[in-house]
């Protein structure tokens, strides 16, 4: 297997959205609010992680609703420089949008620019970058349930003794939330053991964890599961098994999906056998959703949470889920989150 067998599926992720747009068109949607019927509403999206599977998915779901609402959408790409992701969310108050999402970052690189927007007027919105400011909507993906999900399934599988090779990279909220969890569970089960801990969102990130996984894979060989709270972490990690000829050895246990990470775990012998993770076009679907209400004048909670749901490689079998499109169909939970839905709100459409 060539590591080229892990490139994105672009056609998936946007069936997938086009399914989310589907999923409710058929509610009850009233006028707009007049405050967003004088003019085009001119929005950002400042992301500071732009690639893979996860964050092409969100995109669409942005761009959907962005579309259904009338918004005139700007995608800045920081390409994981907190450098740049500070210029970018300056470019985007100075270039006079109405509001912004922030996505992903660093809390110490977003939020005194995010404090400059807001008293600029500007509405903002965050998707798991922690801005610290009150007048900011937190939009999370449950990321203490995600992990709680997938470790409770791993100790299923594998009983409460587990010698686990943990991806990790701090300064990141949702892969923080998710950390406190495993630390949790390491404290009340002392048969898990972290043998070895390991991480890099160096691009290409699959690959680059693959490399790290290799060395650490040869060191420890007696780890028998590596815990891997996102998706792109577990591709490397699978690219790392499958290559040292040790897949059958180790399980793989991850956060997030897509269509590529569906027909990973479905391949042969694969590793890969079980998920938690909500909708990211969804997800995206909800972070306009918020901003939306911000603009019409409407009050929003402070941390708006989207429910994730478990995956396992044999409901993927049983089920024949083979891409997101399936996977929305035969999991109607999956499909759509009703969260930041007030009545006027309309249904999304996919983005071209």
């Amino acid at each position: 297997m060539t590591r080229f067998k892990h490139a994105l599926n672009l056609k998936g992720i946007l069936q997938g959205a086009l399914l989310g747009a589907l999923a409710y068109t058929g509610a009850a949607q009233a006028e707009l609010p007049a405050a967003l019927q004088v003019t085009a509403k001119k929005v950002a999206l400042v992301r500071y992680i732009s690639q893979g599977d996860f964050f092409e998915a969100y995109l669409a779901g942005v761009k959907a609703q962005a579309a259904a609402l009338g918004f005139e959408l700007q995608v800045l790409d920081a390409r994981q420089d907190a450098a740049r992701h500070r210029d970018m969310i300056d470019q985007a108050i100075n270039s006079g949008v109405d509001g912004i999402i922030l996505q992903h970052g660093f809390t110490d690189s977003v939020k005194d620019k995010a404090e400059e927007a807001v008293k600029a007027g500007i509405k903002v919105v965050a998707f798991d970058v922690d801005a610290q400011n009150e007048a900011i909507p937190q939009i999370e993906q449950s990321d203490f349930e995600l992990a709680r999900l997938t470790l409770s399934q791993a100790m299923k599988d594998n009983g409460e003794s587990m010698n686990v090779g943990y991806v990790y990279v701090p300064g990141f909220p949702p892969l923080e939330r998710r950390d406190e969890v495993f630390s949790q569970f390491k404290t009340m089960h002392s048969g898990i053991k972290e043998v070895a801990r390991f991480g890099t969102v160096n691009n290409p990130i699959a690959n680059s964890v693959a490399d790290q996984a290799a060395a650490v894979l040869r060191a420890h060989p007696d780890i028998n599961v590596i815990f891997a709270p996102f998706d792109e972490f577990a591709k490397g990690a699978k690219i790392a098994l499958e290559e040292a000829g040790i897949a059958d050895a180790v399980k793989i246990y991850s956060a997030d999906v897509s269509t590529a990470d569906i027909q990973a775990m479905r391949e042969p012998g694969s590793p890969w056998v079980a998920t938690a993770a909500t909708n990211p076009t969804v997800v995206g679907e909800v972070s306009v959703r918020a901003l939306a209400m911000l603009l019409a004048g409407e009050n929003v909670e402070h941390k708006l949470v989207v429910p994730p749901t478990l995956i396992t490689q044999q409901e993927l079998s049983d089920k024949d889920i083979n891409n997101m499109q399936d996977l929305q169909s035969k999991l109607p939970s999956f499909a759509h989150a009703d969260v930041a839905m007030p009545t006027w709100m309309p249904a999304p459409k996919l983005a071209n």
